[in-house]
C-alpha cells in the first residue's frame, strides 16, 4: 500500500467517524413526553426539598425513571408494562442495597441482576432503554450508605417513586392517546437460546467484571462503571457499540465540565430540584436525536442523583475526576464485551460450553 493510499483511507475513516458522531436522528417524540418524564423524576425531589429530606427525594426520583419504559401501545398494555417495570426497579434496587453491607458480594449481585434483567428484557422484547435503568438502580443502591434497618425505608421510597411515575404515565397516556393513535401490541418473538440466555450471561459477566476491576483499582463509589459497561454492550452491532462508546466518552467528558460548573454554584435543595427537572427534560428531548449530546446532560443528572445529598462534604474536582475514570473503565470493558458478543468464534466456543451447563429443557 502506497503512502497516499494509506493516507486517503485514514482520512476517509476519520471523516466517517466524524459523520457518525455528528449525525442527528429524526424524532417524532411529542414535547409532552419529556415534560411528563421531568415531572416523574422531579416531583419527588420537590417533596424532599419541602420536607428537608433531600436524600428521600433522590431515592424516589430514581424510581421515577420507570416512566421512561412507557411503550407506545394501547392504554391497558402501557400500564401493565409500566407497573411490571416498576416492580423490577424496586427489586433491582433492593438487591443492590442489600449487597452494600458485604462489598465482595457487590460483583455477584450486579452480575446476577444483569443476567436476570437482560433475560427478562429480551424475552419480553422490551425496547430502549432496555435493562439500563434497572442496572443503574442496583448499582446506585449498592453504593448507598446506610444501616440494615434502612433497607425497607429505601426500597419503599423507590417504590413510591415508581408508583408516582405510573400515575403520571396514566394521565399522560389518556391525553396523548387522544392526539395520536397507539401503536399495535406486537407478538413476542420466539425466544432463542443465543438471544435470551447466552447474550444475557455474557452481558452479566462483563458487567460484574467491570465492577470487580473497579474494586481492584480501588475506585471510590464506582456505581457508574457497570452502567457505562452495560450502555456500550447494548449496541445492536459492534459498530453500534463502538459509536455508542465514542458518544458516551465524548459526551461524558463535556458533561463533567458542565457538572463541575454546576457544583461550583451555591446549590440548595430547591435549586437542585429545579436543575434536575430541566436536565431530565433536555435529556428526553435529545436522546432520540443524538446520544452523545444527551450524554452531556445525563452526566450531571446522574451525579446529582447519586451525590446531591452529600454535596459540600468533599472536593468537586475529585468527584468529577472519579466519574471520568469510571466512564472510561466501563466503556473499555463494555466494548471488550461487545466484541465478544459479536464474535462468531467466541459465540461458538462459549455457547457450546454454556449449553452443557444448562438442562436441555431449560435451554430450548
Amino acid at each position: 500500500m502506497t503512502q497516499p493510499q494509506g493516507w486517503h483511507r485514514l482520512k476517509a475513516l476519520l471523516l466517517s467517524e466524524l459523520a457518525e458522531l455528528v449525525r442527528i436522528n429524526p424524532s417524532d417524540r411529542p414535547w409532552q413526553m419529556p415534560f411528563a418524564a421531568a415531572l416523574a423524576t422531579g416531583l419527588p425531589l420537590l417533596v424532599g426539598a419541602y420536607f428537608d429530606h433531600m436524600e428521600y427525594g433522590l431515592i424516589s426520583s430514581l424510581g421515577g425513571l420507570t416512566f421512561l419504559y412507557l411503550p407506545n401501545t394501547p392504554l391497558y398494555h402501557r400500564m401493565v408494562s409500566l407497573m411490571a417495570c416498576g416492580f423490577g426497579m424496586a427489586a433491582c434496587y433492593a438487591l443492590g442495597v442489600i449487597s452494600h453491607f458485604f462489598p465482595p458480594a457487590m460483583m455477584l449481585a450486579l452480575s446476577f441482576t444483569a443476567i436476570l434483567v437482560s433475560m427478562v428484557c429480551r424475552f419480553y422484547n422490551l425496547g430502549p432503554p432496555g435493562s439500563l435503568f434497572f442496572i443503574m438502580a442496583a448499582s446506585i443502591g449498592a453504593y448507598s450508605p446506610g444501616e440494615v434497618l434502612d433497607v425497607p425505608l429505601k426500597v419503599g421510597l423507590l417504590t413510591m417513586g415508581s408508583l408516582l411515575a405510573c400515575l403520571i404515565a396514566f394521565f399522560y397516556s389518556v391525553y396523548i392517546l387522544r392526539q395520536r393513535p397507539p401503536g399495535p401490541v406486537l407478538p413476542l418473538p420466539r425466544p432463542t437460546f443465543d438471544f435470551v440466555v447466552f447474550d444475557s450471561v455474557v452481558i452479566g459477566l462483563f458487567v460484574g467484571a467491570s465492577l470487580a476491576l473497579a474494586q481492584v483499582l480501588q475506585l471510590e463509589k464506582a456505581y457508574w462503571v457497570p452502567v457505562s459497561c452495560l450502555a456500550v454492550m447494548q449496541g445492536m452491532s459492534l459498530r453500534a457499540a463502538w459509536t455508542k462508546q465514542l458518544h458516551r466518552v465524548a459526551g461524558t467528558g463535556i458533561g463533567l465540565l458542565v457538572s463541575l460548573g454546576l457544583l461550583m454554584l451555591p446549590l440548595n435543595n430547591w435549586s437542585i430540584s429545579a436543575v434536575m427537572i430541566v436536565l431530565a427534560f433536555v435529556i428526553e428531548t435529545a436522546v432520540v436525536r443524538h446520544y452523545g449530546f444527551a450524554a452531556i446532560f445525563i452526566t450531571p443528572m446522574t451525579i446529582l442523583l447519586a451525590e446531591a445529598s452529600t454535596l459540600g462534604h468533599g472536593s468537586s474536582t475529585a468527584l468529577i475526576e472519579a466519574r471520568f475514570y469510571d466512564t472510561v473503565l466501563g466503556c473499555l470493558v463494555g466494548f471488550a464485551g461487545a466484541a465478544c458478543l459479536h464474535s462468531p468464534r467466541f459465540r461458538e466456543v462459549a455457547g457450546s460450553q454454556l449449553r452443557r451447563l444448562i438442562p436441555s429443557r431449560a435451554g430450548r
